[in-house]
């Protein structure tokens, strides 16, 4: 087997690290029967979930609330050919107690899309992966 010294796998602390520094993430869940991929912003609350912002209408709300998803981030640099990936796997769930909700108001994530009345799901980190890629920046 190919050996290949590129790559190493990250540490979850190393792994929250990265995503805390990362704009945007992909949400990866199910939609009829299907898997869907949506690019979004988000943030990491204190415990380390994740957390989005979006419409109580988005079909985003209804498809992921109460199921395990995946949420992944991820940074490359296409000159130097280095850069990591992380996903987060759990249980994402609409945040529906008020103080909670009020919180989060204050210090989670905006939406892009300006919102009158913003929920907030968190996507709780049962399972925290993610691999570093050494730059090869001159190799063929």
């Amino acid at each position: 087997m190919f050996q290949n010294d590129a790559f190493r796998g990250l540490d979850r602390q190393e792994c929250l690290r990265l995503l805390a520094k990362a704009p945007v993430g992909r949400v990866v869940y199910t939609r009829q029967a299907l898997p869907a991929v949506l690019p979004v912003n988000f943030s990491l609350d204190t415990d380390s979930s994740v957390l989005l912002s979006t419409s109580p209408d988005s079909d985003l709300v209804r498809a992921v609330d109460g199921v395990v998803v995946a949420f992944e981030a991820d940074e490359f640099d296409a000159v130097s050919r280095s850069g990591w990936s992380v996903v987060v796997t759990g249980r994402a769930s609409v945040v529906t107690d008020a103080a909670e909700h009020e919180r989060l108001s204050q210090s989670g994530p905006t939406s892009w899309m300006p919102l009158q009345d913003a929920v907030f799901v968190r996507i709780e980190p049962e399972m925290v992966t993610g691999r570093g890629l050494k730059g090869t920046h001159g190799l063929e």
